[in-house]
């Protein structure tokens, strides 16, 4: 494995997403979002009408590739980067992603996916079982609140409505499934370097995670 590995956890709406992405376009490298991988796996199974609380039905995913391209997201040929946001994919994920079956197709793309080059690969679980041997690892966290306030700012921008008391109870249940579940649960790996970004701007975590990676790097 070549090139420097950056790996960056945390729950939803911490913002790992959209920093990421700023961090790879600053630094020129390859970003990878697993967390829309999973959300790729939902959309297909809730589009073949599949019953998705049974693991078996999954298998569809041995002739299924799932990858990015330029920041776009993929099933096979099809575009899905605006599709994996809809609410019922939202509602839906936690589930999907708890299977030992599907985590382990997806994470096995994934470290395929970061074998060779410069990368920055966000989602739950990177630093612990992704990219256990990353070069830095970073867990972003933010009160639920803030977490919330983002969430609805984002729909409204995409034309989506939600109130905030919603946005919270979504959160704190997709919290308590991701750190709770079974396989490959929501957790901060012992050497990643905790940033609470509540009171931070997005540029202001860019710039303090950039400069880790500099210095890490030297």
């Amino acid at each position: 494995m070549s090139g420097f590995k950056l790996a960056i956890d945390g729950p939803a709406g911490s913002g790992k997403s959209t920093i990421s992405a700023m961090i790879a376009h600053r630094l020129g490298w390859t970003h990878i979002d697993t967390g829309a991988m999973y959300r790729a796996v939902t959309l297909k199974a809730l589009e073949l009408g599949l019953d998705l609380n049974d693991e078996s039905s999954y298998r569809f995913l041995e002739s299924t590739f799932i990858h990015y391209d330029n920041d776009r997201i993929f099933i096979n040929d099809r575009d899905v980067t605006e599709a994996i946001r809809s609410q019922a994919v939202t509602l839906n994920v936690s589930l999907v992603s708890s299977f030992s079956y599907v985590r382990q197709q997806l994470v096995h793309l994934q470290k395929q996916a970061a074998k060779e080059g410069n990368i920055v690969m966000d989602g739950r679980d990177i630093g612990t079982v992704v990219l256990p041997q990353a070069n830095l690892k970073i867990f972003l966290t933010a009160n639920v609140e803030e977490r919330a306030k983002r969430r609805h700012k984002e729909n409204l921008q995409k034309g989506k409505n939600a109130s905030i008391t919603t946005l919270i109870e979504e959160i704190e249940t997709r919290d308590k499934k991701d750190s709770t579940r079974m396989v490959s649960p929501l957790k901060k790996a012992d050497d990643a370097i905790t940033i609470d970004t509540t009171n931070l701007s997005i540029d202001q975590v860019v710039d303090k995670i950039v400069d880790l990676t500099r210095s890490e790097g030297e």
